[in-house]
């Protein structure tokens, strides 16, 4: 049977991942789950096993858990695209860990969040629990500002963006780290530099620069996977003036063709040979 990689667009990365199988000589098939159709009666899908690589975490999400549920494993397992799907409970996951983190706080309600944030100090950052990309964080610097920021939040319709996810702000030396981890590796890590904005995504134009992958590096960064529950993740680490890492974020399916223009290392290749050694692991383990 073919390992499905499971994505509603083919992005550059599904493009070499699809590349990668092909070159190690295993079969692979592109499943859109737009077109997928499971009848529970059926019993299992014609599948060894599923990549997710589906953009839309509440797709992905729902996708993954219906073929576990129906006998195929998926990679990252539904548990991890729940947690990484959403800043507080990757912030509880840190937490919980006893990783390094910026403080953070969460509230319900509009006074609350203004009662926290001086508790953080100001600046401090305001992010919805659900999004990527850096899309509606906000450095806020006082109260006035705050107060805007937190009433134009709830007015959105959206449910989730009422929850009021806080966080210490980092002063950081103008950049910050993704690693790419897969299991108990870091197969890359790239800075993420500030062009033109506080924030460092590089999807509104921050610039991917190679970085060292240093011991303190790696056990920060496994350490962070390991705490949403492991897979191939992309973690983000913030850097202070001191150089000093801190957790902030995991990506369950991140984009990484920014860091294979940055390092040349082949990112897609690393993948594959983790989700197969996994796969095997686990058809060894049922035998």
């Amino acid at each position: 049977m073919p390992i499905a990689v499971v994505a509603s667009r083919i992005r550059r990365e599904e493009r070499l991942i699809l590349e990668a199988f092909e070159r190690l000589g295993l079969r692979c098939e592109h499943v859109d789950p737009r077109g997928l159709r499971l009848l529970l009666a059926d019993g299992r899908p014609p599948y060894r096993a599923a990549l997710m690589r589906e953009v839309s975490h509440s797709r992905a999400a729902s996708v993954a858990t219906t073929l576990e549920a129906l006998g195929v494993p998926t990679y990252n397992r539904p548990r991890v695209l729940d947690v990484c799907g959403d800043k507080l409970r990757t912030a509880l996951a840190f937490h919980s860990a006893g990783l390094r983190m910026p403080q953070a706080a969460a509230t319900w309600g509009t006074g609350a969040a203004l009662e926290a944030m001086p508790k953080l100090g100001y600046p401090v950052v305001v992010k919805p629990v659900t999004g990527s990309w850096g899309h509606l964080t906000t450095r806020v610097r006082d109260e006035e500002q705050g107060r805007a920021v937190l009433e134009h939040r709830a007015a959105l319709p959206n449910p989730q963006q009422h929850v009021f996810f806080l966080q210490e702000h980092i002063d950081k030396p103008g950049r910050d780290i993704k690693a790419y981890v897969a299991g108990d590796r870091v197969i890359c890590a790239i800075y993420k530099n500030a062009v033109d904005d506080w924030r460092t995504n590089t999807a509104i134009g921050g610039a991917a620069t190679p970085c060292p992958i240093t011991p303190e590096l790696t056990e920060l960064a496994v350490a962070a996977a390991h705490a949403v529950g492991g897979g191939f993740l992309g973690v983000d680490l913030l850097i202070d003036q001191q150089e000093r890492l801190y957790a902030n974020e995991v990506n369950h399916t991140p984009e990484f063709h920014g860091a294979v223009d940055a390092t040349g290392i082949d990112v897609a290749q690393g993948i594959v040979e983790w989700a197969v050694a996994e796969i095997e692991a686990q058809e060894r383990a049922a035998a």
